[in-house]
């Protein structure tokens, strides 16, 4: 799951024309890495949260700068699990 969500983020932000050439796992989102300003993380967030189903507090944006891809496509998938695990037990 995990290599689905980083193509969909790397497709995404070549479409936001960023230049993913040299972006691995260890590469930050934020000023260290990419230098995602806070509208491309917002954005970013919900192409995903519509791709992926789920949701990003406003608040976690700071956070989300801090990370690494790596990590921001692991709590995406955990994301994706627990909801997925909300919804299986709500039917």
């Amino acid at each position: 799951m995990q290599d689905r969500i980083r193509e969909f983020v790397l497709a995404s932000l070549t479409e936001m024309q960023y230049d993913v050439t040299d972006v691995t796992g260890d590469t930050d989102l934020g000023p260290a890495g990419l230098d995602l300003e806070s509208l491309a993380l917002a954005e970013l967030s919900v192409q995903v949260e519509d791709e992926f189903g789920i949701k990003f507090d406003l608040d976690e944006m700071e956070t989300t700068a801090l990370m690494t891809l790596d990590e921001f496509t692991a709590d995406v998938a955990k994301r994706i699990a627990a909801t997925a695990a909300t919804t299986g037990s709500a039917a």
